[in-house]
């Protein structure tokens, strides 16, 4: 058996394409098909806040880029679900596009609220690309203080 020296060299280009179909699969396993590789028709999730006071669920989306028109709301239960479409952007006829980062595709989020709630009162706005639903709950679920008397 003979001894070699070992010698450093950097990935061709070849290898690192290796490497990186690796870890697109890797991501894969995990979160479906990866939308840098062209999948524009992948189903994503935008960034919510919920807030809960006494009176209401207040549920704020950050939907940038999205239509109002394409914006649906619904309310079955306490299970609140708003979904829609981020529409893909082609590139311009002129120039080449050389990356593709942001989210394309579909979007569905539900949240069960846990209360009952008003749904003849319920309001949805969309301003600046930030989607804010206000549902009020039934004042049966509201928190009431009970004075306690001495017996």
């Amino acid at each position: 058996m003979a001894i070699t020296r070992w010698s450093p060299t950097l990935p061709s280009s070849r290898d690192l394409v290796g490497i990186q179909d690796e870890v697109n699969r890797l991501f894969d396993s995990f979160f479906g098909h990866s939308p840098l590789r062209g999948d524009t028709a992948q189903l994503y999730s935008p960034a919510v806040d919920i807030d809960e006071s006494a009176e209401e669920f207040v549920i704020r989306a950050d939907l940038p880029g999205v239509a109002q028109k394409d914006v649906k709301v619904s309310l079955m239960g306490d299970t609140l679900t708003f979904r829609g479409e981020r529409k893909f952007e082609a590139a311009n006829q002129d120039g080449n596009r050389h990356r593709v980062e942001r989210m394309y595709g579909t979007f569905e989020r539900s949240f069960i609220l846990g209360a009952p709630v008003r749904n003849d009162k319920v309001k949805a706005t969309y301003h600046d690309g930030v989607l804010e639903i206000r549902v009020p709950k039934a004042e049966e679920a509201r928190v009431r203080e009970i004075e306690v008397q001495v017996g």
